[in-house]
Parts: structure tokens; sequence; C-alpha cells
């Protein structure tokens, strides 16, 4: 009998005891603090399991705000717990941004590892075909005369190396031939003469042939003007080089004075594109590298060159500095004044990290990349850039090589988060630790520009077309405003669904600029509650 109440009474206080280990499991019986749940079940609700330590709490919207125990926004949003070794073993930050992982996949968020690599660059400059200066050649008499004859009469024709142009009268040059014939005649008839009268009608003589020589008598009709005593009436001019007229001053039976230039041969065999490249590129440009040039005329053909020449001079109304690649022209596919589009790869020296160009979100004072830690998590970090490729840019601080930074979608996420409140919170060092329990952290101080605030109110007016919406709001302690009616921005248009005319609702906003005030995130609020109630701090919610 005895020990049948034993029994009973063991049994009874078995009972009692997994009774209340239950109760105290699921919430009933009192409240039992998150920190005790993740005691007994690891945070996951399954025992066994190795429990995670928690670190603290941190705004759900990526806002610089954490909290060491658990507690809702302004609008009725839990605090995140963040716990020590969570996404590759890296505890969270205030400065992050969290986007839930179904607007990362619908906003098409993609990202990539940081590289080293040879930064390679290709100069891209515009430029025209124009003839080798040294392959230009001018045809002008030294005497004075008249045009007797022309042989090549048209602009463009071309011309073998010496093939005659034209023909010339001149009475300077029939005198000259003359003088030579005579002079040439009496060296002749006084060779067996001794003395002064020989040597000076053979200095005679050579002066009378120089002279010719100088007027540019080839030699073939010196030799044909001694044989045959004769003076001819005209001389032929031939050209000096297998190439292309180029321009053709002389008329048929016009006058020219000595020096006039009367035909212009070119050889474009081979010939210069010369290339405007810009001040920021020159510095790349070097003597004897490779150039690529594309014609528009023949497209897909590339013809292959070299820079022989850098100009000295910069020219101030584009800021381009003149460059010259030298390059064949077979079958003179290329003619002067065609349009060039020329290409001069660099190729960088050692290996930098680099980021894709797309990564940078530019303000034009600072740029910006958001490194990825994790499924929806971002921190946006300030980076100071170097030199560029067509894809790449070279980041000098800031990203570390194998960091991921997001590649696209960037400015996605700028306009779903509140990306600016975050970088607003660089350089504060008191926003990353989790206020220590008791203290006043949670009173809200007057705020600097980026930081986010929150209100409730009432929708007075919406324009969607404008992106604006008119509140009346109730007092936002964090700027020491009191109620009133205003006008806000709208960061994207998906907001417009809870800002209807009448409807009552809790948003965040920033100020983006001086003055302008952006809603970055609305929910609405059951009817009976706005711009009376005070939205600051977590009292605002007190008895949830």
């Amino acid at each position: 009998m005895a020990i049948g109440v034993i029994a009973v009474a063991v049994a009874a206080s078995a009972g009692y005891w997994f009774g209340t280990k239950g109760a105290a499991a699921h919430g009933e019986g009192g409240a039992v603090s998150p920190a005790g749940v993740a005691k007994v079940t690891g945070e996951t609700g399954e025992t066994g399991k190795k429990p995670r330590k928690l670190l603290y709490y941190r705004n759900p919207m990526g806002l610089p705000d954490t909290s060491s125990v658990p507690k809702k926004d302004p609008m009725g949003m839990d605090y995140v717990p963040v716990y020590a070794g969570e996404d590759d073993n890296e505890p969270a930050s205030a400065n992050q941004i969290r986007i839930s992982v179904d607007k990362v996949q619908k906003l098409g968020v993609r990202s990539e590892a940081a590289q080293l690599r040879t930064l390679d660059k290709t100069v891209r400059a515009a430029g025209r075909i124009e003839p080798d200066e040294r392959r230009i050649y001018a045809i002008s008499p030294k005497f004075e005369g008249y045009v007797e004859r022309l042989h090549v009469n048209v602009t463009g024709q071309p011309v073998g190396r010496g093939q005659p142009l034209f023909e010339v009268y001149s009475p300077e040059l029939v005198s000259a031939q003359r003088e030579y014939i005579i002079a040439a005649q009496g060296v002749e008839a006084l060779k067996d003469a001794g003395g002064q009268a020989q040597t000076g009608m053979k200095q005679l003589a050579e002066s009378s042939l120089q002279r010719i020589r100088n007027w540019d008598m080839s030699e073939e009709q010196i030799q044909a003007l001694a044989k045959s005593g004769k003076a001819k009436r005209t001389m032929t001019f031939r050209s000096p080089v297998a190439g292309i007229v180029t321009e053709k001053k002389a008329l048929q039976g016009m006058r020219f004075m000595a020096g006039e230039a009367l035909y212009q041969v070119a050889d474009l065999s081979s010939v210069w594109v010369v290339a405007d490249v810009f001040e920021q590129d020159i510095g790349l440009v070097k003597t004897g590298a490779k150039a690529k040039v594309l014609i528009n005329a023949y497209p897909g053909k590339v013809f292959q060159g070299f820079v022989t020449y850098v100009y000295p001079t910069l020219k101030a109304e584009t800021r381009t500095v003149p460059v010259r690649v030298e390059l064949p022209n077979p079958g003179l596919l290329l003619k002067p004044a065609m349009f060039a589009q020329v290409e001069l790869p660099v190729a960088g020296k050692n290996k930098v990290v680099t980021v894709p160009v797309s990564a940078v979100i530019d303000s034009g004072t600072r740029q910006i990349v958001l490194i990825q830690h994790g499924e929806g998590r971002f921190e946006p970090r300030e980076v100071k850039l170097g030199a560029r490729s067509d894809n790449d840019v070279e980041v000098i601080s800031g990203v570390n090589n194998g960091e991921r930074v997001v590649v696209a979608a960037n400015f996605l996420i700028d306009a779903e988060s509140n990306l600016k409140a975050a970088i607003g919170g660089f350089g504060h060092s008191s926003h990353a630790a989790a206020p220590k329990e008791g203290s006043n952290a949670e009173k809200v101080a007057p705020a600097a520009k980026g930081t986010g605030h929150q209100v409730e109110g009432t929708v007075e007016d919406v324009d969607a077309k404008a992106g604006t919406v008119s509140l009346k709001h109730g007092p936002v302690a964090s700027l020491k405003w009191p109620a009133m009616v205003m006008e806000f921005k709208i960061a994207n248009s998906s907001l417009f669904k809870d800002l209807k005319p009448g409807a009552s609702v809790a948003v965040q906003f920033v100020e983006r600029q001086p003055g302008e005030w952006v809603i970055t995130a609305v929910k609405p609020l059951a009817v009976g509650k706005g711009a009376g109630t005070p939205a600051s701090g977590a009292n605002a919610h007190a008895g949830h």
C-alpha cells in the first residue's frame, strides 16, 4: 500500500514538471524572453541543436539603429535579430541594408567578385586620312616661260615615275642652250691651242652646262643637245614619282613665272591617319604602339598601323591632341580626307583590384559600391577609383580582392531601400554598437541629414505624375517638428499603392538634399489612427 502511494506521488511530480516545462516553451504561464527560448531550442525550435549567440537587434529598414532587446519600429515592424556567425561568419553591421530575398530576385540583383587583373584599355579617337607629307611632290619650273603642251591634263590621273607631264617653251632656256653649244664648239676649236684661251673657253662651257642643269634639264637631254649641236625649242617635265596628280594648275598656252607650282603628285602607297585623342588619354599613347583603323567605307575591314608621332600641341577648342598613325595603303583603298575610327590598345603594367564599371554609383562628389554579405544583405561602401578600361575600373581603396560587389540593379536597391540613411551612418561609430539596456539610447535626438525619420498621418492629396504626396502628420520628435500638413516626394512608384487620399499611414522618410524630404517606406494603419498619434520611439506602439 505504501509503495503504491509513493509511485502515484512520483508520477504526479513528473507530470507537473513536464507540464510547466512545455508551457514555458510555448509561452504559456508568463512571458519568456527570446534569450531563454534560444537556450532551449537554439532559435530554431528544434532541441539538440547548438544555440547561436545573439548579438543585437537591427532596424528592419536598414537604418543605423540597433537595440539590445526585442522591439518594434514606429511602423510596427519587428527589429531583426543578428547572430554571431550569420552569413559567412560575419556579424551584421548597422550600416548594412537588408532587403527581402523575394525583392532581391524581383529586382534582378547580380553580384561579382572583385578581381586582381591587369587593366587593359582601348583608347578610341576619331581621325581622318591624310597623304604622307614626305611623299608629296610639286613640279615647278625654275625659269619663266609658256606651257607649250600638256601630256597629263586631268587632276586625279595616276602617273608613273618618269612619265611626261607637260612641255614648256622659254626664251631663257633656248638662250642658255645656245651658249652651251657655242662654248662646247669653242673648246673643240681650241683643243690644240694652249694657255689662257683654252682654259677660259672650258670654264665658259662648264658654266653654261651647269646653268641648264640647274634648270632641271636631264642628263639624257644634255647629251642629246651636245650630240646634235642644236638648241631644242621646248623642254619636257616628267613625274618624279609614281602616284596621283592631286593638283594641276597648268593650262595649255598659259604663261608661268619662275617657281610657280604647275603640278602636284602624291604617292599614296602609304598614308597617315591623324587622330584627335582626348587630353585625359594622351598620357597612355606612346610612339611605336600598334593601332587599329576602321573606315566607314569598308565595314568589317581592319587596317593595321603604328603610332609614329604625338604632336606637341593641344587644340584648345576640342581639348584634343593630334596623333599620327602611319599605315600602308595597298590597292589605294584609303583616300585622303576619309573619316576613320582609330583604336589604340593600351596594356596595364601591374595587376590591380578591379570591379565592373556598372558596380559604381557615382554621385559626382563620391563613389559608392554595394558589398553583398549573404542573401539580402548589402553594405554601401565608399571607394577611391583609379584607371578605367571599357568594362572595369581600378579600386585604389574601399574594396578587397574577392569581395562580392553588386553589378546589376544597384540603383534599384538605392530606390527600394534607405541607402542614403545607411551611407549617412559612415563615420558614426556610435550607430554600429548595440545600446546598453537601461540607457537613453532609444530616445530620439535631433537627426543629421540622411538619417531616417518616422511619422503617422493622413494622406491629403496625391500627385503621381509629379511623384509627390501631401500628408497631414503628427509631431516628429526626431526633427522637433509640430503637427502640420506638408508635401513629400516618393522614393519609388510602388509606394503609391498605399497612398490614397484619406488613408491613414505610417511613413518613413529621409532628407535627400536640403529641403527635399522623401518617403522611403509606407505602412497602412487601422482606421482611426492618423495625424494626431505620435510616432517616434518605441512608445508609439505601447501595448503591442
